[in-house]
């Protein structure tokens, strides 16, 4: 009797050559992708506040515009207001 059928918890022999379906991942590949990661991670963050920054920068630019307009508009309004009043008197 071998040491394999003593004990019950072991497995009998497999054939050495064949491969496991659960293969390990490459160490070498595993141990580099925190850095990858990083970087990308690192470039998307950059990129990101970028298009933010433009983003508010056209904002501003469109509220300014917005507000220029109002402010003829306003100043058209007033003046058709005092020509009114003195056309009155």
């Amino acid at each position: 009797m071998s040491a394999a059928d003593d004990h019950p918890d072991r497995r009998p022999d497999t054939d050495p050559t064949s491969q496991s379906t659960h293969e390990q991942p490459d160490h070498h590949y595993s141990m580099e992708k925190p850095a990858m990661s990083y970087i990308h991670e690192s470039l998307a963050r950059t990129l990101l506040s970028e298009r933010l920054e433009e983003a508010h920068d056209l904002r501003r630019g469109h509220q300014l515009a917005l507000a220029r307009r109002k402010s003829r508009r306003a100043e058209r309004a007033a003046l058709q207001a005092r020509l009114v009043l003195a056309r009155s008197l």
